[in-house]
């Protein structure tokens, strides 16, 4: 389901989890807010044109953000008067996310994802090994393996490449006077 809203002196073609980045809306972040301003509503099937707005149209839509654009810079120049003007401008603007659709005769369900936005953890398929535990990632086939000793292997004793003496001080390799 789709429909064509005006706000901010322009007309967007929007559905159901569209983002969009309008002109300034003085609204909170996190806050809904209804677009009455509907000029269609269509489906599949059926299309609805407004004359002007659709009867009993209306888009609901979440705040996401509300910030501002890039800097816009404005030169005005009048050769040989001696004359330069500098200026820059940067549009502010409303970012929305689209959760509802409604006109008569169509009702579009709400979007579950918006709702509950959670990551839920899927845990990986594992083996585990003598020598460790080996984890294949699903998608790509890539191996990862993780030595872990047993009690019996542990040591108190740092790996050699770790260890120096005391009155000696790790060189940097090549280029390094003795």
């Amino acid at each position: 389901m789709y429909a064509v809203i005006q706000t901010g002196g322009k007309q967007y073609k929007v559905a159901q989890g569209d983002n969009l980045i309008i002109e300034k809306i003085a609204t909170d972040i996190g806050k809904s807010v209804d677009f009455n301003n509907v000029l269609l509503v269509g489906d599949k099937d059926n299309v609805e044109i407004g004359t002007p707005f659709v009867n009993g149209g209306k888009v609901t839509a979440m705040v996401q953000a509300q910030g501002r654009g890039k800097k816009i810079k404005i030169i005005k120049f009048k050769r040989r008067k001696h004359h330069l003007k500098r200026m820059g401008h940067r549009q502010s603007y409303t970012e929305v996310k689209i959760t509802g659709i409604m006109a008569d005769g169509f009702v579009a369900p709400p979007l579950l994802s918006i709702v509950a936005d959670e990551h839920v953890a899927v845990p990986l398929p594992t083996e585990v090994e003598e020598t460790g535990i080996k984890v294949t990632l699903p998608e790509t086939g890539i191996k990862t393996q993780d030595v872990v000793a047993t009690s019996s292997e542990k040591s108190e004793t740092p790996p050699p490449a770790l260890v120096t003496q005391p009155n000696e001080t790790p060189s940097s390799g090549a280029g390094s006077k003795d």
